[in-house]
């Protein structure tokens, strides 16, 4: 767990930065790409947290991240029937989806720093 943790850290740290820097080099449409790229990562790896039992315990902020993105989620696909609600969750995203990330992967930052220390190195 502990080397997945940290290597999910910084590929959201990567990626991040990677897509920041390529959309400002090409100031147009790209960063819609690096929306993909970096919610597919996030989602990828908010489901093996979920299939595996990482740090979802009742209540814990993961498990209420994890809430949010799957409201979401599920109003997006309900947009898909009602165009006007598919708009502004869309719009919403645009601007609430950068802030996800980094979010996120403070979170997980957290978690490889803080939650996965041993108890003795908490001490000090």
């Amino acid at each position: 767990m502990k080397k997945f943790k940290v290597y999910d850290m910084w590929i959201s740290i990567l990626l991040i930065n990677a897509c920041l820097i390529y959309s400002l080099i090409n100031l147009d449409y790209t960063f819609l790409i690096g929306y993909c790229v970096i919610g597919g990562w996030q989602l990828i790896s908010m489901i093996i947290h979920t299939a595996n039992g990482w740090f979802t315990e009742k209540g814990s902020k993961r498990t209420i991240y994890h809430g949010i993105v799957l409201i979401l989620l599920l109003s997006a696909l309900l947009g898909l029937l009602v165009p006007p609600l598919l708009y502004c969750i869309l719009l919403i995203l645009l601007f609430a989806a950068p802030c996800m990330a980094v979010f996120y992967t403070i979170m997980c930052y957290k978690e490889v720093t803080v939650k996965m220390q041993r108890p003795i190195a908490l001490l000090k």
